[in-house]
């Protein structure tokens, strides 16, 4: 490549770190005090003691000026290994619902979303900027829950690329319509349900695939009590009800009644259409 080659050869003073910091900052401090409407090159450049001409070799116009401004804020966002799946959800959801509740981060984000409605380009670039960039804390947490075994491994780099998406676009979406436009908050508790779901879905047998390290305190023991096996008098397990020779209990001559012991009443419901196979855990008349 050529040396006179405007990419590669520039005059002037290099530029500075700290007049880049100076401006972003002051770019979403007139963004929290009068709008998007309302802000400008020259105000920008006023906040940050720069001259306007500072701002237009780093940015053609406020559009790109407000996206860079949002997005160096995202950055900010990590995803430290807290041990599982379920705990580094949790986790990034609540650092991002904090980030949101600023001020100079609610009032930017929104303010470049409306204007995007208008503008393919500004979309273009909230894209690139914020949305490709944040995706890496999805691919760093799946790279975890894969080598600890809970994830699979997906062979088709397409289908990955698509599941990254969806599970971002989950995320970040649930926690921006719970902040900004619910106007609730999002809490620990919040946090933790919205992972159960996320992680273990609807449906039938939802309950028995949720993270243990998740579930209410006063709910495991139940759970554990409705999951744990049948078991006869003499402790071991008992058949399962589909099986031929469960149906066929073994009677005694003096009463009548079956050689299982019958156990305390459950407190866990049993699935509809097994509940009471025959009348085995029927009470005596």
């Amino acid at each position: 490549m050529s040396d006179s080659d405007p990419r590669t050869s520039r005059t002037g003073r290099p530029r500075s770190t700290e007049a880049d910091a100076a401006i972003l900052e002051a770019t979403r401090a007139s963004l929290v005090d009068l709008g998007w409407s309302k802000l400008t090159m020259g105000d920008v450049a006023t906040r940050a003691g720069v001259a306007k001409t500072t701002l237009y070799r780093r940015w053609a116009g406020k559009n790109e000026l407000v996206v860079d401004a949002v997005a160096v804020l995202f950055d900010e966002l990590e995803l430290p290994d807290r041990g599982s799946l379920a705990a580094d959800v949790q986790g990034v959801v609540l650092q991002f619902a904090a980030l949101l509740e600023r001020p100079e981060t609610r009032t930017a984000l929104m303010a470049v979303v409306a204007e995007s409605t208008r503008d393919e380009s500004l979309r273009m670039r909230i894209r690139d900027s914020i949305v490709e960039r944040q995706k890496r804390l999805v691919l760093e947490g799946r790279r975890r829950a894969q080598q600890r075994g809970e994830l699979p491994v997906e062979s088709d780099a397409s289908a990955a690329d698509r599941t990254a998406d969806l599970i971002f676009d989950v995320i970040a979406g649930a926690v921006v319509h719970r902040l900004l436009v619910s106007a609730e908050p999002v809490d620990t508790d919040w946090a933790r349900q919205f992972t159960l779901l996320l992680l273990s879905g609807l449906g039938p047998g939802a309950m028995e695939r949720r993270p243990r390290e998740l579930m209410p305190r006063d709910a495991v023991p139940l759970f554990t009590r409705c999951a744990a096996p049948l078991t006869s008098a003499s402790g071991a397990p008992r058949r399962a009800h589909g099986s031929a020779r469960s149906r066929m209990p073994r009677r005694e001559p003096r009463t009548g009644r079956t050689g299982h012991r019958r156990s305390a009443p459950s407190r866990c419901s049993a699935p509809a259409g097994r509940a009471g196979s025959r009348g085995r855990d029927r009470p005596g008349r």
